[in-house]
């Protein structure tokens, strides 16, 4: 694997999960393979989970790593080709990501959309130049249209904590003060339409009207717009707001009612109830479930650096 940047970067997502329980297990097991490597990690966007997991996960393999907040310390990049640079940007992204591949063995990238234009943010231009123009394997920490290494620790942790064979699995909307991008909940569904597809999950969507995903994300999905009724019998449900999709970066009105509460999970399978976080106690998710025996929000975050770590490896094993 010399890219991760979706589910169909990996050749099976059972064997990535198990590396990474195994990894849990053992987190220094190949803490030779990463001497001597440098891990380079670029954010044009705020980050807490995704930079210190991974930090640690390349700690762990003995790697060296850089962080880049471009945002902040770097200089404002062009992504056009054929533009005339007399604007705010000081660097094209062919220089810049070629520079940082000379610096580094692996590069990580985040970046998030603008939520303006549908088919720039879904064209992925930052992401796909950047991977064309650094010359080294390239590891997603989250993009315009989705977040995969947030959607490998997801399933980590559904594998972990699940007491039946095929757990059923409800990724739910929920309200928010602003429209969110789509990306984590695009990616959660392409991952878990992946493993319904391999027997390993029953997954249903369900949101208000209006709010549905790009069918490209949701396919093999039952996309259900009554909660109550998707959320019988769950064994877990993942609760995150996002954006619509066909109205692009619109919020809807009329849909407060959707916020997970206690009485929401008495339909369920005593359902273990995940989010990606940072979650706004209260208006997303109900302070009475994230406090509760039923949230998996902390282990969740904590399968961060096994999914990481499963993907470094794999990558550093391309290397060699």
């Amino acid at each position: 694997m010399k890219l991760f940047s979706s589910v169909n970067d990996v050749p099976s997502i059972q064997n990535l999960v198990e590396l990474g329980l195994t990894l849990k297990k053992d987190p220094l097991v190949y803490k030779q393979l990463g001497k001597h490597k440098t891990l380079g990690l670029v954010f044009l966007n705020p980050s807490l989970r995704t930079r210190l997991s991974t930090q640690k996960a390349a700690l762990n393999l003995g790697m060296q790593v850089m962080v880049m907040n471009m945002d902040k310390e770097g200089w404002a990049l062009e992504t056009k080709d054929g533009v005339v640079m007399n604007g705010s940007s000081a660097e094209h992204i062919r220089e810049a990501a070629a520079v940082m591949g000379q610096y580094c063995d692996i590069l990580g990238l985040r970046c998030f959309p603008k939520l303006q234009n549908r088919e720039e943010d879904y064209s992925e231009e930052l992401f796909n130049k950047f991977v064309q123009f650094c010359g080294v394997p390239v590891i997603s920490l989250e993009s315009a249209t989705r977040h995969p290494l947030q959607s490998l620790a997801d399933l980590i942790t559904i594998q972990e904590h699940k007491k039946l064979a095929k757990p059923k699995v409800v990724l739910t909307w929920a309200p928010h003060v602003k429209g969110l991008p789509q990306a984590v909940p695009n990616s959660f569904a392409e991952w878990m339409c992946e493993a319904q597809a391999q027997g390993l999950i029953h997954f249903i969507i369900t949101q208000p009207k209006g709010y549905e995903l790009a069918e490209a994300f949701t396919r093999g999905a039952h996309i259900e717009y009554d909660q109550k009724e998707a959320l019988q019998e769950a064994d877990f449900v993942y609760v995150k707001n996002w954006s619509s999709y066909h109205h692009y970066g619109g919020i809807l009105s009329g849909a407060e009612e959707w916020m997970l509460s206690n009485q929401h999970l008495e339909l369920t399978n005593q359902a273990g109830v995940m989010h990606c976080l940072p979650v706004r106690r209260d208006l997303e998710l109900s302070s009475e479930i994230l406090d509760g025996p039923n949230s998996l929000v902390i282990p969740q975050a904590a399968n961060r650096v096994w999914a990481a770590q499963a993907v470094l490896k794999e990558l550093l094993q391309a290397l060699a």
